[in-house]
């Protein structure tokens, strides 16, 4: 079991490093969701100035609180759209966690023309501040809701000290109270509280799926990656008319290894490997692991700059012999490797493996070290 501080320093590791392949996906997936929830919400928002009237409010605060929502449903539907476009926006999940903590200080800030103290002290409105930073916990991305938090944080504060500087007399409100330093201290403690709960949730969360989608041995996305996501990848690709390539790649004779080295020299080889070739592959490029010496590569290439690319990791792992320990005679590694490409062998992810395995045996049984991208004949 993790110590709290061990926690926090492995927290604080994973800020440094850049956004993982496995999580960008996962927190794609959770914008959607974020999105048509904030529709949804927008949508109710709507009924609060209206109920606010009904209930004997003026009809300042009940127009501020429609402009308001208004404006939420307007950026909501905004945000929907972008986050249903196949190509995914880097920084989406950062600016919608922008705007939704922005709105909740504009409306605010609205409230204030009548009577400054609605601006510090409406609980209603002031309570949207939590949701929104609550909210980022379904973007699987620790950054943003530590930016929320913190923006949060920043514009209560701004605001607060905008009403206290421009007051013309006393912050008194027989509707909404009095406002009080020690109440708003509490709000910002509040706000920071909640901010760093949502980040431990969010991380834990990321470390999970991690966990269930990674490779222990090597760190590749496994099968259960290859199963969940590489099918959108290829409908993706489908539906913007683009041509994906899919490998699959074996390591010759790699079991000669294990039995003369032994199985932990075979580990050691095994992350050699890994280590070569995922140094000449992008970031959009995954590699995944779906047996003990058979991976996958997902390529964003029609078949014959695929090709390249395979034969080039081909020839870089020959180039790049594994030393099993000091005093020990280097082995030479080759890979041979089948390719297909959706849409002209395949149109899912079932397909293109099976084409691909059928010309990994071709390349196989031609004497290995080799790539095989077209049928014979």
């Amino acid at each position: 079991m993790s110590t709290l501080r061990e926690t926090i320093e492995d927290l604080a590791a994973s800020l440094r490093e850049p956004p993982d392949e496995i999580l960008l996906e996962v927190g794609a997936g959770g914008e959607l969701l974020v999105a048509h929830l904030r529709v949804g919400v927008a949508s109710l928002l709507l009924l609060l100035p209206l109920l606010n009237r009904w209930a004997g409010g003026t009809l300042h605060e009940t127009l501020a609180g429609l402009v308001g929502a208004l404006l939420v449903l307007c950026l909501s539907l905004l945000w929907l759209r972008l986050a249903r476009r196949p190509r995914r926006v880097a920084s989406l999940a950062t600016v919608t966690a922008a705007s939704d903590i922005t709105m909740v200080t504009l409306v605010l800030a609205l409230l204030s023309l009548e009577t400054p103290v609605a601006a510090i002290n409406s609980a209603v409105v002031w309570g949207c501040y939590p949701l929104a930073i609550f909210a980022t916990a379904l973007r699987h991305d620790v950054r943003v809701t530590l930016f929320a938090g913190a923006l949060a944080m920043l514009q209560t504060g701004l605001l607060w000290a905008a009403v206290v500087a421009l007051a013309q007399e006393p912050l008194v409100s027989a509707v909404y109270g009095t406002v009080s330093t020690s109440t708003q201290v509490q709000r910002l403690v509040l706000l920071l509280a909640v901010t760093l709960v949502t980040a431990m949730v969010v991380f834990r969360a990321q470390r999970l799926t991690q966990f269930s989608a990674t490779d222990g041995l090597t760190g590749l996305p496994n099968r259960n990656y290859l199963n969940t996501r590489v099918p959108q990848l290829v409908r993706d690709a489908r539906a913007r008319g683009h041509t994906v390539s899919l490998a699959l790649v074996d390591l010759d004779n790699f079991r000669h290894i294990n039995a003369e080295l032994g199985h932990l020299a075979g580990d050691r080889a095994l992350r050699h490997a890994v280590t070569v070739l995922r140094k000449e592959l992008a970031r959009e490029e995954p590699m995944i692991r779906v047996g003990g010496e058979e991976f996958v590569l997902v390529l964003r290439l029609p078949i014959g700059a695929a090709w390249e690319r395979l034969d080039l990791l081909r020839r870089r792992l020959e180039a790049a012999p594994f030393v099993p320990e000091a005093g020990v005679e280097p082995r030479r590694m080759t890979l041979s490797a089948g390719l297909a490409s959706c849409p002209q062998d395949a149109n899912d992810l079932s397909g293109l493996m099976k084409r691909a395995d059928q010309r990994l045996q071709v390349a196989k049984q031609a004497g290995r070290n080799r790539v095989v991208a077209r049928d014979e004949g």
